[in-house]
């Protein structure tokens, strides 16, 4: 398993989530993306994006106006 950091901080919607994806189909099952963006619309994209590419989302917080993420990929 990996750990990938996805850095979209000053991105705006949808490019956070636009390469996410792009990222994501490089990645083994199993393995975590980490993203940290910095828009506020971020978690509710993430939650929507898991559930259309059957991903899970392990984890959405924000501290400091920056919000984590982590996504396992599922298959």
């Amino acid at each position: 398993m990996a750990d990938i950091l996805l850095n979209a901080r000053g991105l705006k919607c949808p490019l956070p989530v636009l390469r996410a994806g792009k990222l994501l189909k490089t990645l083994a099952p199993g393995d975590i993306l980490r993203v940290e963006a910095t828009d506020a619309a971020a978690p509710k994209d993430f939650c929507a994006f898991c559930d259309a590419v059957g991903a899970l989302l392990l984890e959405s917080h924000e501290d400091g106006g920056v919000f984590f993420i982590a996504i396992r990929k599922v298959d």
